[in-house]
């Protein structure tokens, strides 16, 4: 896992625009990798969405369809992980979030969500650091009822002050077994998860940077 505070690399930061972006594209489940986009979605090429209407934000660009993508099975209460093809460089936040569908593999992203994680930055001596990792882990809630879910991981690069920050997307088709009766809230629509006013959305990492607030609704509770 590698950690990467602000001030160490902003003079870097014109530089890693020429680097190829990054994809989330092999989940671990069950205490094994799966194969290239295998529970994964695929993701056609590395261009983060920047639109905050866009539908592309739910599952990425030609996500709306999974009936290529393996569904996989994992308990409530198991954590499951997203590796990207590289560690993550541009800094922001992680954010994790599930939505509830009656077939994962046709499902659009068009129903509700809800945050299960999120990941911001630690600030220590006057200075921010963000984990840029390779894989992100997160647990499945043991509360939630058991069925069929899109599980999806967004990076927001806010990296660029003054330009439309960018995300980096993808989703996962897992099939909950176990589980509780609870039901998450709060619950969101995506797009619309994220505002323009959002002060995580809007905030300038390189200025004096002390507090961040990620954005979209809060960790749901169930």
């Amino acid at each position: 896992m590698k950690f990467i505070a602000v001030g160490s690399v902003a003079l870097a930061a014109l530089a890693e625009v020429a680097q190829a972006h990054y994809i989330f594209q092999t989940l671990t489940a069950n205490g094994a990798k799966g194969a290239l986009f295998q529970n994964i979605r695929p993701v056609p090429n590395n261009s983060p969405v920047t639109v905050l209407t866009d539908n592309n934000l739910r599952c990425n660009v030609n996500g709306a369809s999974g009936t290529s993508t393996t569904t996989v099975s994992v308990a409530a209460g198991s954590t499951v992980s997203f590796t990207a093809d590289q560690a993550v460089y541009h800094q922001g936040p992680v954010s994790f979030y599930m939505s509830e569908v009656a077939t994962a593999a046709s499902a659009d992203g068009s129903s509700d969500w809800f945050k299960i994680k999120e990941i911001g930055p630690t600030f220590s001596g006057g200075q921010a650091t963000w984990d840029m990792s390779a894989t992100y882990s997160v647990p499945i809630p043991s509360q939630i009822p058991a069925g069929e879910y899109l599980l999806r991981i967004e990076q927001l690069a806010i990296h660029n002050p003054g330009s439309p920050p960018q995300f980096y997307i993808s989703c996962a088709q897992v099939k909950v077994t176990g589980g509780g009766s609870g039901s998450p809230s709060p619950t969101t629509k995506i797009p619309g998860h994220v505002h323009s006013t959002d002060s995580g959305y809007t905030a300038n990492i390189y200025n004096n940077f002390k507090s961040y607030v990620v954005p979209g609704p809060k960790v749901a509770t169930y």
